[in-house]
């Protein structure tokens, strides 16, 4: 390798693309393009990165198996950016091992993170850990050891362990600083202000307030009936009911949690779970039906009373009802939490996230587009759909994943 391929992959490593583009912008030969494709996906330029990269696999000959695998790590790490979930995993995991056959373990580690970071935004924790669990961040140079922390935090915080994504944030805010990487700083900062914004609401005694992950943890441990509107359980502490695939039970459950210890009339009752304007015989006839039904779901964690003019919840074991509420009250709200993080996604990539149907994020986002919340550029299969993150509010309990004891 010659003195110019030398100084541009050290400017890359710097995060300086311009200086690693002064060495190389006017040679075709096969470093000098890899060089420039990771150069350009640092400025930010994609779609030119991919070509580049693509043009390095080509050129790279069958006994450079090294160089080919790096090329594609860096291609994925363009489709993870770029929020191209339907890149081939499988290529990533190949060029991972062909790293570790040849003791290039540095590389190998980056596409491990990159793996990891794909799992945990498709909500697959348990898989992300498992690959994280194999990746030894001590030998790491720091800005690795940044993104390995970064990754530890980030299935912390969607388990709910706000004290370990802390300690976390603060190896990786300490790796990034000697790194020396602005870019590497501001991701760890980000990603500290997911702990420091309300990321639900706390509906207790006809009062709301925001809550912290870290009060939302402490919730969870609290001996506090909890009617969770993230995940459509009722839970006290281990002690889980889940109403998912029961809406109206799970409509009359937060009404009556909403407002304990007073009771709810059957006109509101009606309203809630059926979207009954006026209280016929019929409806009060499937409210008392729907209220045994729900009786009989909680028995382990509440009973519920009639009293006069409707029905009252009256908790087992508990000194409190409280609702964990959204953030936002929003039909599409796990879709806005995802492009919340200033992405442009395609709505295949959504799809594969959310575990939906594509043509069901369309709808979605089309109705979203028309209430002014998204918008989209592009045309075909190149559309993509962005917006500005929720002011005021961190989306991580939006995205999906189980909480603890769900």
């Amino acid at each position: 390798m010659d003195s110019l391929i030398t100084a541009a992959a050290l400017a890359l490593a710097a995060g300086d693309p311009l200086g690693a583009l002064d060495r190389v912008a006017l040679r075709e030969d096969a470093p000098a393009l890899a060089l420039r494709g990771i150069a350009m996906a640092q400025l930010g330029d994609l779609d030119r990165a991919k070509l580049l990269l693509r043009r390095a696999v080509r050129a790279f000959g069958p006994k450079e198996a090294v160089a080919r695998a790096r090329c594609i790590v860096a291609e994925a790490e363009i489709a993870l950016v770029s929020r191209d979930l339907g890149w081939p995993a499988k290529a990533l995991d190949t060029a991972r091992a062909t790293l570790e056959k040849h003791g290039d373990r540095l590389n190998a580690a980056h596409a491990g993170h990159l793996e990891v970071r794909r799992l945990l935004l498709i909500g697959r924790l348990d898989e992300a850990e498992h690959v994280l669990a194999g990746l030894d961040p001590g030998p790491l140079p720091p800005a690795s050891r940044a993104a390995h922390e970064l990754a530890v935090a980030g299935i912390a915080m969607r388990r709910l362990k706000t004290r370990k994504a802390r300690t976390a944030l603060e190896w990786a805010r300490h790796a990034a600083r000697q790194a020396g990487i602005p870019g590497l700083m501001a991701e760890v900062d980000s990603a500290f202000l997911a702990l420091e914004t309300p990321a639900a609401r706390l509906i207790a005694r006809g009062e709301e307030r925001p809550l912290l992950l870290e009060e939302v943890e402490t919730l969870q441990a609290s001996p506090a009936l909890v009617v969770d509107t993230f995940r459509y359980v009722a839970r006290r502490q281990k002690t889980t009911v889940s109403l998912a695939t029961r809406p109206v039970l799970f409509a009359l459950a937060r009404a009556l949690a909403e407002a304990w210890p007073g009771d709810v009339s059957r006109a509101t009752l009606i309203a809630r779970a059926f979207g009954g304007k006026h209280a016929d015989e019929s409806h009060r006839a499937r409210l008392r039906v729907e209220i045994g039904r729900l009786r009989a779901e909680l028995r382990t964690l509440a009973d519920i009373g009639a009293t006069s003019r409707g029905f009252a919840l009256a908790p087992r074991h508990a000194g409190e009802v409280v609702v964990l509420a959204r953030p936002i009250e929003e039909r599409h709200a796990t879709v806005l939490a995802f492009l919340a993080d200033g992405e442009s996604w395609a709505s295949s990539a959504l799809a594969l996230a959310l575990g939906a149907g594509q043509r069901s994020v369309q709808r979605a986002l089309e109705q979203l587009a028309e209430a002014g919340k998204v918008q989209s550029f592009g045309h075909g299969r190149a559309r993509r759909w962005m917006t500005p993150p929720v002011a005021g509010f961190t989306t991580t309990l939006l995205l999906p994943a189980p909480l603890p004891n769900g």
